[in-house]
């Protein structure tokens, strides 16, 4: 089969990142500047920090909790919930419950590089040039700053673009021309482009290590600018072996750092650099650019207006917001974007305005300016240039059968949507392609997933087939040696995943992208599967098979906005009211230990609990805290953990493994899971592991359990969505128990509040791409 080279490759396939990191490129563009003004701005950003810890509640069960909460799994009157969401009292509850959201729970693992020995020369040399130039720079500071007045060339105008496109004088046709392409109408075109074998990757590699005197050098840096020492590891994970260099150039480079907040990493860059750095800095402008974008990022956004940045900036008290993003744009820390460009060319033709152009721009509102980190960016013009060339090559084939298999014979892209029961129809499609002759494969988001589908399925989790740990492997010119490909689970693919998935496949492979449109969206940056749904590219096909029982009909339910009483005469649903958070950790435990098991006959280590965040009074901390007193009480003695702890392993960012610690090595904590055996080592054991017990929905995202329980104390009301309810409940199999103190909250959650929009330009891209040629 033939391959089309790539025009933008993604950069993340696994735990760490493949390409330069944004600050060597910014300083070796430093380096080339004919005339020193400074140094330019430097960041990269860094996820939504965590929310806050809540104190742990040690408490057992009373005999009388244990007699209530029995009587709320066993009696069938009990076993639904009313059209208030209740099963009786209304509770009242506490503050302080932090609420989980897609970067809520991020995973410390970042990427890094390794430069060559000349080149930490040069930058050894560029960096005593650039004290210099600081130097300088301090001595002459000592005014305000007036806008845009310290910019010159190429940021100068892109600050005035921006100010006119924004304004509406001007349409940024000019602006725009060193875009990405792909944000341009592009025909589709007439042949296929020729074909460039690439070579096929190399297995993965073991993780790089730091060295230690590269760890060394950080730990000393933190040290002399008063941050923690812990922050050693993160930081040379994200910023490379060159680490040290870096911050001790860019002090604001810490931002990267998954956690660290803009004050901290202003009171550390006073400490390195002196009272000489203030708001103004150019550096620090450029890194809360970044910092800002990476947040909208991590709460799944791939751009931002620039407006909402300027906003944030004046949050973060930089005084000059429109000369902080050109500065940022300037130094490569953010690129600009205009959205909406291929919608308006391709559905508004010359023939159709016989006015002259200019009369017809004054008619159209300014097209909104967007800011994006190149790796979204990158990402999501890769992902929708390679779904534009699967749809190009399809095959045209007629097979006949259900509606699913009709749709994948003749078209190279499909969506299909349906629940649980529903991830039937894409293996059976998989399983008779596998008869005709073809190489098919589903993939899953997690191993769950690849559980519930039994070995006769045959899947493989979506890492371990980019990763070449599963799958077919590679042919001759690096594409996986697939002519079909159905991947479940789709909603939760972020867009760099989606990136590098979709560049993976050949010319003529059939992608069908299966998954509930009504689960909350994956923990990474961009909704690639709602963006094709709503772009209307390619065939979709809704499943008419529901799920079953009375679990089946509540969840479906609450995905149309109704919480609905439904009989359960099996006890598949059971409510305990609770009227504080206390109460609510004291009758889950009561549930996982007795309750449930002895009235469904489901055992306490298939039970999960699931919850809003992990702070506050009733988050997974402090319900681990108390499932561990009650069912592993010990020390902690391996970095927290005890052989027998049931244990979260975050692999990476939105992709969460259930496993029980099992000993403890020199090496690390040996954990069992449904992936198999896994050693974590003693350094990465604090970042990646939490107890498991009870965890965030978005932990649980991909997973099921026989039976699950879902805490809803009174505080928990802010952090409820229709998604959030739909995706809680639908995680359990057999039985759902709901603690639940938030009264009318949650019927008003499921009919009121949708899911949080994101902003991402997938669906403007596609569009755009397969536009039908204007006519001449």
């Amino acid at each position: 089969m033939s391959r089309r080279p790539c025009t933008a490759t993604p950069t993340r396939t696994g735990a760490r990142c493949d390409r330069v990191h944004p600050a060597l490129r910014r300083r070796e563009r430093r380096r080339r500047r004919p005339a020193p003004g400074g140094p330019a701005p430097d960041a990269a950003g860094a996820v939504a920090e965590e929310d806050g810890s809540g104190g742990p509640d040690s408490g057992r069960a009373t005999a009388a909790d244990a007699t209530d909460a029995a009587k709320a799994v066993e009696a069938p009157e009990a076993v639904a919930p009313g059209p208030d969401g209740t099963g009786g009292t209304p509770g009242s509850g506490t503050a302080g419950t932090g609420s989980e959201g897609p970067g809520a729970d991020p995973d410390p693992a970042g990427g890094g590089t390794e430069g060559t020995d000349s080149e930490a020369q040069a930058e050894l040399a560029a960096q005593r040039a650039l004290r210099e130039r600081i130097a300088r720079r301090k001595a002459e500071r000592g005014g305000p700053v007036d806008s845009g007045a310290k910019l010159s060339g190429r940021a100068a105008d892109l600050l005035a673009a921006v100010r006119a496109v924004e304004s509406g004088t001007s349409s940024g046709s000019d602006f725009f021309d060193d875009a990405p392409a792909a944000a341009a109408p592009r025909p589709a075109p007439a042949a296929p482009r020729p074909t460039v074998p690439r070579t096929a990757p190399a297995a993965p590699a073991a993780p790089r290590r730091t060295p230690p005197e590269a760890l060394e050098a950080v730990r000393a840096l933190l040290a002399r600018g008063g941050a923690p020492e812990g922050l050693a590891g993160p930081v040379a994970d994200t910023l490379g072996d060159g680490a040290a260099g870096l911050l001790a150039e860019d002090p604001w480079l810490v931002l990267s750092v998954p956690g660290v907040r803009p004050e901290q990493a202003d009171a550390f860059a006073r400490a390195l650099l002196g009272p000489g750095c203030g708001p103004e800095d150019e550096r620090r402008a450029a890194a809360l650019v970044a910092w800002l974008l990476e947040r909208a990022a991590a709460h799944g956004h791939t751009v931002q207006e620039v407006s909402a940045v300027r906003t944030g900036l004046t949050g973060l008290g930089v005084p000059d917001e429109d000369a902080a993003v050109a500065a940022a744009v300037e130094a490569g820390a953010a690129l600009v974007l205009q959205d909406g460009t291929g919608v308006d060319a391709a559905e508004e033709p010359e023939e159709a305005h016989p006015t002259a152009p200019e009369d017809r721009q004054e008619d159209r509102p300014p097209v909104p300016v967007l800011l994006g980190l190149d790796r979204y960016t990158m990402a999501e013009e890769s992902l929708a240039d390679g779904l534009a060339r699967l749809v190009r090559t399809g095959p045209g084939d007629s097979w006949e059968g259900p509606d699913l298999v009709r749709a994948a014979a003749g078209s190279g892209l499909v969506v299909h949507t349906g629940g649980e029961a529903a991830r039937a129809e894409p293996a059976a499609l998989v399983a008779g392609a596998r008869e005709r002759g073809l190489r098919a494969l589903v993939a899953v988001h997690s191993r769950s997933g690849c559980r519930r589908l039994g070995p006769q399925g045959g899947a493989v989790t979506v890492a371990d087939l980019l990763s070449g740990a599963a799958g077919p492997g590679r042919d001759e010119d690096g594409a996986l040696a697939l002519d079909l490909l159905a991947v479940l689970d789709a909603p939760l693919l972020d867009v760099e995943s989606a990136a590098a998935l979709v560049e993976a496949l050949p010319d003529g492979c059939r992608l069908v992208l299966s998954g509930d449109p009504h689960v909350l969206g994956g923990a990474g940056a961009g909704r690639v599967f709602a963006d094709l749904l709503a772009a209307g590219v390619c065939p979709r096909v809704d499943s008419r098979l529901p799920d079953p029982g009375p679990l089946g009909e509540l969840v479906s339910g609450i995905g149309i906005g109704e919480l609905n009483q439904v009989d359960a005469p099996g006890k598949e649903i059971a409510v305990v009211p609770v009227r504080e958070a206390a109460e609510a950790v004291h009758r889950t435990v009561q549930l996982v230990a007795d309750s449930v098991p002895r009235a469904i006959g489901v055992p306490a280590d298939r039970i999960q609990v699931l919850t809003v965040g992990h702070g506050g009074p009733a988050g997974t901390r402090a319900l681990n805290t108390a499932l561990k007193q009650h069912f592993n009480p010990g020390p902690g003695r391996f970095g927290g953990f005890d052989p027998g702890d049931r244990v979260a392993l975050a692999e990476a960012p939105g992709r969460t493994v259930a496993a029980t610690v099992v000993s403890a090595s020199p090496e690390g904590l040996r954990l069992d899971g449904e992936g198999g055996a896994v050693t974590v080592p003693r350094d990465r054991v604090a970042s990646v592991l939490r107890h498991g017990w009870a965890m965030t929905v978005h932990q649980a995202a991909g997973m099921r359990w026989p039976a699950v329980v879902v805490v809803l104390p009174g505080d928990a009301a802010a952090g409820l969505s229709r998604p959030w309810v739909y995706t809680a409940f639908g995680r359990a199999e057999r039985h759902l128990s709901v603690v639940q103190g938030v009264d009318r909250a949650l019927p008003g959650a499921v009919a009121e509040v949708a899911a949080e929009p994101r902003r991402t330009r997938l669906g403007v891209l596609l569009r755009g791409l397969l536009a039908e040629p204007s006519a001449s």
